[in-house]
C-alpha cells in the first residue's frame, strides 16, 4: 500500500495551498459550492482593489466634470447606471467603494480575532489554573453580551460616533473583534485542555522542552483544524455586523467612505417615493457577499464531515479497480 502522505509531500505546491487542497477533496455539490463561493469572494476582493478604476465617480462626489451638480434621486441613465441617492451621490460607484470598506474590514477583524482568541486560547488551556478561570469567566461574560449591541457600546467607547474612514475602519474591527474573539478562545482552548495530557505532549515536558515551544509546534498544530470553518461563519456574520453599525449610524459618514449600511439606512425614506434602487444595490452586494462567504463555509463543513472523505475513499477504490479490470481485459 503506497503511503499517501509520503505521496503528498511531494507534490507540486500549488497542490497543496488551502483552497486547492479543499477543491480536491470536495465533490458533487460541496465542490460546486466551494466553487462559486470562492468566486464570488475572488470578485468582491478584485473590485475592492480597483475601486478607483472601476467606478465613475468617487464615492462622496456630487459633481460630474463639467460642474454640474449630480441630480438627486435620478433614475437609472447613461450616467449613472444606478441612479443617484437623495443626496446626490451616484449609487454605483458608492457600492463599489463600499466593497472595499467591507473586505478591508472583513480582513482586519477576523485576523485580530483569530491572532488574540487562539494565543489566549492556547495559554489559557494549556496552563490552567487561575489564569485559565479569569480568562474563561471574561470570555463568558463578552459571549454572553447580544453580539450587535456590544459592537455598538465599543464603536462608541473608540470613535465617539464620528469616525474618520481609517478611524472608523479600525472602529469597526475592533468592536467585530471584541465579539468573536471568545469564539476562537473557546474552541482552541478546548483542544489544548486535550491535547496536554497526549502522549506526545507528556514526551516532550519529560525531555524538558521550553513550554512555549510545546505550546506553539505540538498543541498549536493540532487545535486549529476547525478554524477554517469559524472563520467563514464569522465573516459573513462581521458583514453583517459592519451593515448593522453603518445602519444605525455608528459607522463611517459618508463624506469619510462608502458604506453599505449606511446607505441602506438613507434610503429607507426613498421607498415611498418609489424610488428603490438607492436600496436595492447596496442591498443586493451585501446579499451577495454573505451568500458567498456562506457557500465556502457550508462546503468546508461538509469536506470535513468524516462521511464524505469516506465516500471519496469508496469512489477512488472503485475507479482504480475498474481501470486495473480494464487493464487485465486489454492484456
Amino acid at each position: 500500500m503506497v503511503d499517501t502522505s509520503l505521496v503528498d509531500r511531494h507534490e507540486p505546491l500549488w497542490k497543496r495551498l488551502p483552497v486547492v487542497v479543499q477543491l480536491r477533496k470536495s465533490t458533487g455539490w460541496q465542490r460546486a459550492m466551494l466553487v462559486t463561493g470562492v468566486v464570488i469572494c475572488a470578485l468582491y476582493v478584485v473590485v475592492a482593489i480597483a475601486a478607483p478604476l472601476i467606478a465613475p465617480y468617487g464615492f462622496g462626489q456630487l459633481q460630474g466634470a463639467d460642474g454640474h451638480n449630480f441630480p438627486r434621486t435620478g433614475e437609472p441613465s447613461s450616467a449613472h447606471i444606478w441612479g443617484t441617492t437623495v443626496g446626490g451621490f451616484d449609487v454605483f460607484s458608492r457600492v463599489v467603494f463600499g466593497a472595499r470598506t467591507a473586505v478591508l474590514v472583513v480582513i482586519v477583524a477576523v485576523v485580530v480575532s483569530i491572532i488574540i482568541g487562539v494565543l489566549l486560547g492556547m495559554v489559557s488551556g494549556y496552563i490552567g489554573g487561575w489564569l485559565d478561570r479569569i480568562l474563561v469567566v471574561v470570555a463568558d461574560a463578552i459571549y454572553a453580551f447580544p453580539s450587535l449591541l456590544l459592537a455598538i457600546v465599543v464603536s462608541i467607547v473608540i470613535s465617539g460616533g464620528n469616525s474618520s474612514y481609517a478611524g472608523g475602519i479600525v472602529a469597526a474591527a475592533i468592536s467585530i473583534t471584541v465579539v468573536y474573539v471568545p469564539q476562537y478562545f473557546r474552541v482552541v482552548r478546548a483542544e489544548a485542555v486535550r491535547l496536554k495530557n497526549e502522549a506526545f505532549v507528556e514526551s516532550a515536558r519529560v525531555m524538558g522542552t521550553n513550554p512555549w515551544r510545546i505550546m506553539t509546534r505540538h498543541v498549536l498544530r493540532n487545535s486549529t483544524r476547525s478554524l477554517p470553518l469559524i472563520l467563514t461563519l464569522n465573516a459573513s456574520d462581521a458583514i453583517l455586523t459592519l451593515a448593522g453599525l453603518g445602519f444605525l449610524g455608528f459607522g463611517i459618514g459618508p463624506t469619510s467612505g462608502a458604506e453599505w449600511g449606511y446607505d441602506l439606512s438613507r434610503a429607507l425614506s426613498d421607498v415611498a417615493s418609489g424610488v428603490w434602487w438607492t436600496g436595492v444595490f447596496p442591498g443586493v452586494a451585501i446579499v451577495v457577499l454573505v451568500l458567498g462567504v456562506t457557500f465556502i463555509g457550508e462546503s468546508l463543513n461538509d469536506i470535513s464531515d468524516p462521511r464524505l472523505r469516506a465516500r471519496r475513499r469508496l469512489k477512488q477504490l472503485v475507479s482504480r479497480k475498474q481501470a486495473t479490470s480494464t487493464e487485465g481485459a486489454t492484456a
